[in-house]
């Protein structure tokens, strides 16, 4: 139990610091190679931010335990919308002002009733992945040929100058080549690491992986967006707050759901059928209605965000009490 804790406390802290790392270098990287801001924003940074949701359920689905990966997807999107908005429009009061991210919103319920719709048979094959990962691929696609079609034709988007100033632009593709190296290996190990312990965890207290995956691992493997959202916020830029949580969410219900099944097919558990799926879904539409609004521009205050803390921790508290 000591050495399982310990690799579960190690694997996050290694975990985030690669995604920092890894997002950085990549994030430079395309920049030094004549991507746009708003480009690399869009596609590089949202992968980024899901990168060790994706290596934890790959690494989780090769070890053997799918459902780990299956509960990491569903209950990252429940901890970004529910604890990660929740908690930085406690302490900053979001607004969206971004027509990029309102176009993002329909999408994002694509994508999640997608994700739905490939479960809903109890069975997730490769073709299932293979699907998922497609119509990522579209979607983002969409988004900046859209984006890039209004900013060429005179209309600026708020998100675009946020994107500007966040991204690197001093770093030489030296330093962003290695950075890139060293967060992804450090992604993989800690990945290994931190699915190594959580196992140990759940074999130890009787709880499943599909529990666990929605719990310990969900939320550990939240902290890159959480601690993105909040510093963003407080520098006054709540497009990319908001901004990272779409685009996280959109490629946890695609890739990170699609990805370890492409290495391992598993059944799904119907509770993930009667309970967690329904609630990704209801955060969903919960988030568009605050975020979005009925006028110019929506705003999640800090009675909404403390509503969004307070579901998700009666989830949690629902999930760990041993009905799951």
């Amino acid at each position: 139990m000591l050495y399982a804790s310990l690799a579960i406390l190690t694997g996050f802290a290694v975990l985030v610091w690669g995604a920092d790392r890894f997002v950085t270098g990549a994030a430079a990287t395309a920049r030094n190679l004549g991507v746009s801001p708003l480009v690399v924003g869009l596609t590089v940074v949202g992968f980024g931010t899901s990168a060790p949701e994706m290596l934890v359920g790959s690494v989780a689905a090769w070890l053997g335990s799918p459902e780990i990966a299956i509960g990491n997807a569903l209950g990252s999107n429940i901890a970004n919308i529910a604890l990660i908005l929740g908690a930085t429009a406690v302490m900053v009061p979001l607004s969206v002002h971004s027509n990029i991210l309102r176009r993002e919103f329909p999408l994002l319920m694509l994508a999640t009733l997608i994700a739905a719709a490939v479960v809903m048979d109890g069975d997730l094959t490769r073709v299932d992945a293979l699907v998922l990962l497609t119509m990522l691929a579209g979607l983002l696609y969409w988004i900046v040929r859209v984006a890039l079609e209004e900013r060429h034709g005179g209309k600026g988007d708020p998100i675009d100058d946020e994107f500007d100033a966040e991204i690197p632009a001093d770093m030489g593709q030296g330093a962003a080549t290695f950075w890139l190296i060293v967060g992804l290996a450090a992604l993989l190990a800690s990945s290994r690491l931190l699915v190594w312990g959580a196992t140990e965890i759940a074999v130890a207290f009787g709880i499943s992986d599909l529990v666990i995956g929605l719990t310990i691992v969900a939320v550990g493997t939240s902290l890159p967006e959480l601690a993105a959202s909040i510093a963003s916020a407080r520098k006054n830029e709540p497009d990319i707050a908001i901004g990272n949580v779409i685009g996280s969410n959109m490629f946890n219900s695609l890739a990170v759901l699609g990805a370890p099944v492409l290495i391992q097919p598993t059944a799904v558990s119907a509770a993930v059928l009667s309970r967690d799926m329904p609630m990704v879904i209801g955060l969903t539409v919960l988030m568009f209605f605050m975020a979005v609004g009925s006028g110019s521009h929506g705003r999640i205050n800090r009675l909404e965000g403390a509503v969004l803390l307070a579901i998700f921790l009666a989830y949690q508290g629902y999930l760990l009490h041993g009905v799951g």
